[in-house]
């Protein structure tokens, strides 16, 4: 049974889902990792967790309190409102300074990620070869994801079901960026940028009255994608959960040796000094059906420490490791 929350750690929650909403977006970032920092990961598995036959049987009984209980609902809709809330606000933020000050936000993201590699291995004592192995697991398949070369664009609505079950990944498993996985299946642009920019305008369509929209098939069509990406998010969301609360319960510091080698592996993936890479033909941009250039991978280099720029940048990744490092020192004079 879970406690009732005051409207001060309902707004926590909120806050939370904010940060890890915009975190999911975001290539590299892992909203998992967000979740297990902030120390409400293991509540967010096992509530999943209980999204379950027995949680439908209560629904469709009208034991709406029961049912409430059992899935610990408090917790999720709080969280889930702060999720979805920042797809239409922090990460509208967090898209327009990746445009203008990409290297910056880069380097802020990597520091933060390596104060949150500190932040939860720093209390981990219980090295033996197996929690060294499954640290090694983690860190070498992070690498590994790093460096895998991007597919090209499938609005197929199967497939993108399929994307929604593994980009719902980076809610789950800290360190692995779903947003990163929905670029190697070259579905990034489509599910959280297009998909996401027509919903937010079909939406302020529809609240001023203009139900015109949905004889735009363009629009129709979107709406669709990001209809079937959105189940399939659900349905891997719970699915991966209930396996996740069974190894967690089993197998809990190997798993959390693990998620701390998925995070240091995805520093491959963050490293703030690199260059996109386009797929070309004889020297010629190929282009995906509405005429974006095809990515193909990143190129990824040592900085310039003569330039100005880098020092702004480690001044970035300063920031980022100190912000976590200030979250651990409040939350210790909490305790």
């Amino acid at each position: 049974m879970y406690k009732e929350r005051t409207l001060s750690q309902k707004i926590n929650l909120f806050l939370k889902g904010l940060v890890m909403g915009g975190a999911n977006k975001i290539p590299g970032v892992s909203g998992g990792m967000v979740a297990f920092v902030m120390g409400f990961y293991e509540e967010l598995i096992y509530t999943f967790q209980r999204i379950n036959v027995k949680a439908f049987k209560l629904l469709f009984n009208g034991r709406f309190k029961s049912f409430s209980d059992y899935t610990n609902l408090q917790f999720l809709v709080w969280v889930m409102m702060g999720s979805m809330f920042s797809y239409f606000s922090v990460s509208l933020v967090l898209d327009y300074f990746l445009k203008n000050y990409e290297l910056y936000v880069w380097s802020w993201f990597f520091g933060m990620i390596i104060g949150s590699i500190y932040y939860i291995s720093k209390d981990f004592n219980d090295w033996r070869p197996r929690t060294i192995i499954g640290l090694l697991v983690g860190t070498s398949v992070g690498i590994a994801i790093s460096f895998m070369t991007p597919a090209t664009e499938n609005d197929n609505l199967w497939f993108v079901f399929l994307c929604g079950m593994i980009g719902v990944s980076g809610m789950t498993l800290p360190g692995l960026s779903g947003s990163f996985i929905l670029i190697l299946l070259g579905n990034y642009v489509l599910l959280l940028v297009d998909s996401v920019n027509v919903l937010g305008n079909v939406i302020t369509n529809l609240l001023s009255g203009n139900f015109e929209v949905f004889n735009d098939e363009v629009k129709v069509r979107y709406l669709k994608i990001i209809g079937v990406f959105t189940a399939g998010s659900a349905f891997g969301l719970v699915s991966i959960s209930h396996v996740l609360g069974y190894v967690l319960k089993r197998w809990h510091q190997i798993v959390t040796a693990v998620i701390i080698g998925f995070i240091t592996g995805s520093l491959g993936i963050v490293w703030p000094w690199k260059e996109t890479i386009y797929k070309t033909h004889e020297g010629i941009f190929l282009l995906d059906q509405k005429g974006n250039k095809i990515l193909e991978n990143y190129q990824r280099f040592i900085p310039d420490f003569q330039s100005q720029e880098t020092w702004i940048s480690i001044g970035f990744i300063l920031v980022g490791i100190g912000l976590i490092l200030i979250i651990d020192f409040y939350g210790r004079k909490r305790k």
